[in-house]
């Protein structure tokens, strides 16, 4: 393999431009060679912002092939690495076809919409030899990796609680601008598209789950999956979880907060993108609250997917190289995903579910009516 890895992206929507601006700022490790999307025009589209961001850099521009067929993408043999980020409920079946086109596989949140697919895609990379990711790239963030740190150091103490929010809106047109967007057999509520990522770092910070019960629904979006849900955790060290995800909010988003609890400390992080710590207070007095701001706050991006999918390139792309495990591994995905599917299986339950879960799937809640 070359110590520069050719890159392939599946899927030129909304999250795309972020895979772009990566591989750009990662531009002496890889490039990009093709780009996919069923309308062309897309593809054309990204190429082009590749491009300027090559040129005002004054870097060689390769070139870059565009594809209305994914399959035909992944014949070629040149390429190494492929990024999906195409709609939800894609997510396995490329990556699963691109794995076994023996590509290395980057996969935007959420990795798959059941449990099963999210395992098969983890056994089929093993099986192929190949590396994959998932696109949780807030724990990259500055603030999220000192807020991990301080866990692994021990010093919180005894962990109580930890709370993940997130009160964003999206409105009715944002929904009718993609027939996928809210379905359970595409994409899920606002947990699974938008939450997720919050629901990610609870897990990471707070640990292996013991169970979960939820309440969910679907208030006021013009949409089968639920705009607003909650849910209440019993983690396995005994502390309790807290989750809260709503599209509802009026008139646009309020918040994203982290926010872990212990016998000797106290952290929430917020911003935009995660990206400021905004409670950092600890009995052992190591460091100063507003010091440790200064060092890793950074102001606020122009979206919520923040600045984590360019570190979370360099990370994989050195990770093939090297033949070492990404920082996020599959099974983080996997985890992420069981969360989500847990909450869903106790809103269809009505009561407490148990983890693991067992097989359980966004497909599973179809049949089930809004609430009129």
């Amino acid at each position: 393999m070359a110590d520069k890895l050719r890159f392939g992206i599946i899927g030129c929507g909304r999250v795309s431009p972020k895979h772009v601006e990566a591989l750009a700022k990662n531009f002496s490790k890889a490039e990009l060679v093709a780009l996919c999307d069923l309308e062309e025009e897309k593809a054309y589209a990204l190429r082009h912002r590749y491009i300027e961001q090559l040129e005002t850099k004054g870097f060689d521009i390769p070139e870059v092939t565009t594809y209305t067929d994914y399959l035909q993408m992944l014949s070629r043999p040149d390429i190494d690495v492929v990024s999906i980020a195409t709609y939800s409920g894609t997510h396995a079946r490329i990556a699963l076809d691109a794995l076994r086109a023996g590509k290395h596989v980057i996969v935007e949140k959420p990795m798959a919409l059941s449990t099963v697919d999210a395992q098969q895609m983890i056994d089929v990379a093993k099986q192929t030899s190949k590396k994959l990711t998932v696109c949780h790239q807030n724990r990259f963030n500055p603030p999220v990796r000192k807020l991990r740190e301080a866990l692994e150091q021990g010093r919180f103490g005894k962990l109580v609680h930890g709370v993940a929010v997130i009160r964003w809106n999206r409105n009715e047109e944002y929904y009718k601008q993609a027939a996928w967007r809210g379905t359970w057999e595409q994409d899920g509520g606002v947990l699974m598209n938008q939450g997720i990522h919050d629901i990610d770092l609870l897990q990471w910070m707070m640990g292996p789950i013991e169970r979960l019960y939820a309440e969910a629904d679907t208030f006021l979006r013009p949409i089968e999956a639920e705009d607003m849900g909650a849910a209440v955790l019993r983690f396995k060290n005994g502390a309790i979880g807290i989750i809260e995800g709503s599209a509802c909010i009026y008139p646009k988003n309020l918040e994203e907060t982290l926010s872990i609890f212990g016998e000797r400390g106290t952290v929430r992080i917020g911003g935009v993108a995660l990206n400021k710590i905004l409670d950092w207070k600890f009995a052992d007095g190591l460091d100063d609250e507003e010091q440790v701001k200064q060092l890793v706050n950074y102001e606020d991006p122009e979206s919520v997917y923040g600045y984590g999918h360019t570190p979370l390139y360099s990370d994989f792309i050195d990770a093939v190289l090297e033949n070492k495990e990404p920082y996020i591994h599959p099974e983080d995905g996997k985890k992420a995903v069981e969360v989500v599917l847990g909450i869903y299986k106790s809103r269809k339950l009505g009561a407490p579910v148990q983890f693991p879960i067992g097989d359980f799937s966004t497909l599973d809640l179809v049949e089930r009516k809004e609430r009129v």
